[in-house]
């Protein structure tokens, strides 16, 4: 039986999200109705839904309809490699069913798996349940977060004579959770260049926070790992960037084809196909015109809520508390998270356990530890996620609500 670690961030989620008033730990963008969606499709000159509701809920396409995945592959716009192949798209029940999918399919016992640390959990911890060695690539607090490409080469190992033994995947989540760092185009392009020169080690790319680059010029977003590297396999999905986690809708875009069809064999063992219904939304969705209005949308609001929580941790805190606490973070240049660390005046980082589950019985604000959900041991203690891209007057409520526990609290 294989054994897994529990899922800390989703079982701290699960626990309190639904009790919670001030849900600033979730980092999906501000989730859309169905109505919400209509009149953003209308704003885009779009009948609703398209013929939907003449839609027979059979079980449909089991890849995901031509045009889902059709819209899929237009997120990928490579000027490099090509325009990236509507067959080359399988879509599945999330972008966590898409990262468990690869996973399953091209891990093994004994392989030596590269990861970004931190990140989200199951991006290490479902390769090494399946007996994969995973070698955390970390991101260091005192550079900000920045990747050290120079630490990630001295990582790779190279394959044996007979093509065994050599680093068998490197995994990436850009943007980053929990830090909100980007990797920029160069860094990408050096990552690339790491892996190719290695024999071409799969390079899969966690982009559910992708295209949410609200604090850089337009004119140098990152690419995705699947525009610039023949191995290069990206996973998204409808929940974070475009709002629609309901949907439950994910897919896995990789430009060797061959991975799409070991996912697709593996895949029909525990997945016939996604809702129609859901296929249906989000195809609707990602159709040009319609994306480009959910895109926006969020961008805004990421702009708007970044200056609200950028004001709190850089001035308030220190003001409401009479200077008894202090916060300090790397800012988001992209993504919906911060990673925020709150420390005593005299440099003591906060119990992040402790201090959350107060803050959510006494006040109804929601954060993630850091130390429990992203860390191992003391690793993050006195960090907190915030998911700041929910609704602008969720997290000013939260915030002032934060403040006066601040005010109230004198030791955690």
């Amino acid at each position: 039986m294989v054994k897994i670690e529990p899922f800390s961030v989703e079982q701290w989620m699960d626990k309190y999200e639904n009790i919670a008033t001030y849900n600033i730990a979730e980092t999906c963008c501000d989730p859309l109705s169905l109505s919400g969606l209509s009149e953003l499709s209308l704003e885009a000159g779009d009948r609703p839904f398209g013929n939907l509701f003449d839609k027979i809920l059979n079980y449909g396409h089991i890849r995901g309809s031509p045009e889902f995945r059709k819209n899929v592959s237009l997120l990928y716009p490579s000027s490099t490699l090509g325009a990236f192949p509507d067959e080359n798209v399988l879509i599945t029940p999330g972008g966590i069913a898409a990262n468990f999918l690869l996973f399953y399919t091209l891990v093994g016992p004994g392989d030596h798996v590269i990861c970004m640390y931190p990140t989200y959990q199951q991006l290490y911890a479902v390769p090494e349940s399946f007996g994969a060695e995973v070698e955390l690539w970390r991101l260091e607090e005192n550079s900000g977060f920045a990747p050290d490409v120079e630490a990630l080469k001295r990582m790779i190992r190279p394959a044996k004579e007979d093509g065994t033994g050599g680093t068998k995947m490197i995994i990436i989540n850009n943007p980053n959770n929990p830090t909100g760092v980007t990797l920029s185009t160069e860094t990408l392009h050096q990552i690339v260049e790491l892996a190719a020169s290695a024999g071409n080690i799969p390079i899969i790319s966690d982009e559910v926070y992708r295209p949410m680059f609200h604090s850089a010029d337009t004119s140098t977003h990152p690419p995705s790992i699947v525009d610039i590297y023949d191995h290069g396999i990206s996973t998204g999905s409808m929940s974070k960037a475009l709002s629609l986690s309901g949907l439950r809708v994910g897919w896995i875009a990789a430009r060797q084809h061959s991975v799409i069809e070991a996912c697709a064999t593996a895949r029909d063992y525990n997945t016939i196909s996604v809702s129609q219904i859901d296929d249906g939304i989000a195809t609707y969705a990602l159709s040009p015109t319609v994306v480009k209005k959910i895109l926006k949308r969020n961008l805004d609001l990421c702009n708007t809520n970044l200056r609200i929580l950028d004001d709190f941790i850089t001035r308030e805190v220190a003001e409401v508390s009479g200077g008894r606490w202090k916060a300090s973070y790397t800012k988001p240049t992209g993504g919906t998270a911060a990673f925020v660390k709150l420390m005593s005046k005299d440099g003591r980082p906060v119990d992040d356990k402790r201090f959350c589950e107060l803050l959510i019985a006494k006040k109804g604000v929601m954060f993630l530890p850091g130390g429990v959900c992203f860390g191992h041991g003391k690793e993050f203690e006195g960090y907190f996620r915030i998911g700041y891209v929910c609704e602008t007057e969720i997290l000013k409520s939260g915030l002032e609500r934060l403040g006066e526990f601040l005010k109230e609290e004198q030791v955690l």
